[in-house]
């Protein structure tokens, strides 16, 4: 018992915010997986006769302008957001390791090079590149992942080659290469598990933010094609009726705001607990 307490598991446990994180993340999970049992509705069964219903008993969230269930839209938009997000930080963060740590332990020239790309790419506003890349691509989730893996991929790129310049002339390195340690074993043994405590909290920073541009590029019509159940959609749903029915843009914006506390309050206690010189501070 003693032993798990000390794992950065127990560690999380005993922390208050992140059991309210871990909640809030995994009731959004469930309601991912679940979706299809909890939705009273079809989410995409127009009845006319009820569009704009209030909250009650048959619509718990009321309905849109078309009659369709806001709360069976959302549950099933929860499945698209967790895809947005998982996919696009995935791939976003792989390449931003690799070659941050390409970066930090390569040469001048590369480290020079690779930090050019890292800038160009962060240069271009997400949103303008989200109408270039939706005037050219085919509206769809594979172009919300790839806006976002490409204004994405250069923060991990800094932060892996931060912590890799920091660590390539550490004393223990230098040890190891004096000892005759390849490249490999320096950097699969010794450079990326030192790396990979403030690339998990960036990770789970950067959650909520990708599900936020997927909201708002579906919002802006550049996202998802119409008629699927986007927590963005729902939004722009309830703007466009907001002074009569103010209950749908609130009900589209609640998740947003539940998964944004979720990820960043993770986010929060992964530092606290990663990061040597906050826990030796308490």
């Amino acid at each position: 018992m003693t032993a798990f307490r000390h794992t950065l598991t127990g560690r999380l446990l005993a922390d208050p915010l992140a059991v309210v994180a871990m909640l809030i993340i995994a009731g959004m999970v469930m309601v991912a997986l679940l979706a299809d049992v909890i939705s009273p509705h079809d989410y995409s069964a127009m009845n006319l006769v009820d569009r704009f219903s209030p909250p009650s008993a048959t619509y718990w969230l009321g309905t849109d302008n078309l009659g369709r269930d806001t709360f069976s839209r959302l549950a099933q938009g929860s499945r698209i957001a967790l895809y947005v997000a998982l996919t696009a930080v995935t791939i976003s963060g792989a390449i931003g390791l690799v070659l941050g740590m390409i970066a930090g332990f390569g040469p001048r020239w590369l480290d020079n090079s690779l930090l050019f790309i890292f800038d160009t790419a962060r240069a271009y506003p997400t949103i303008i590149l989200a109408l270039a890349l939706a005037a050219l691509l085919p509206r769809g989730l594979s172009t919300v992942v790839i806006v976002v893996v490409i204004t994405s991929f250069s923060e991990y790129g800094r932060v892996v080659r931060t912590q890799t310049l920091s660590l390539k002339n550490a004393e223990f390195i230098l040890a190891e290469r004096a000892m005759g340690a390849s490249f490999g074993r320096i950097v699969f043994h010794h450079i990326l598990p030192n790396v990979l405590g403030p690339f998990f909290i960036l990770a789970a920073m950067n959650l909520p933010v990708v599900i936020t541009i997927e909201a708002g590029m579906s919002f802006l019509g550049i996202g998802v094609p119409p008629g699927t159940p986007s927590w963005g959609a729902t939004l722009k749903d309830g703007f466009d009726y907001i002074r009569t029915t103010p209950w749908i843009i609130l009900a589209g914006g609640l998740p947003l705001i539940l998964v944004t506390l979720g990820f960043t309050f993770l986010g929060e206690a992964l530092r606290d607990q990663l990061d040597p010189k906050l826990r030796k501070g308490r």
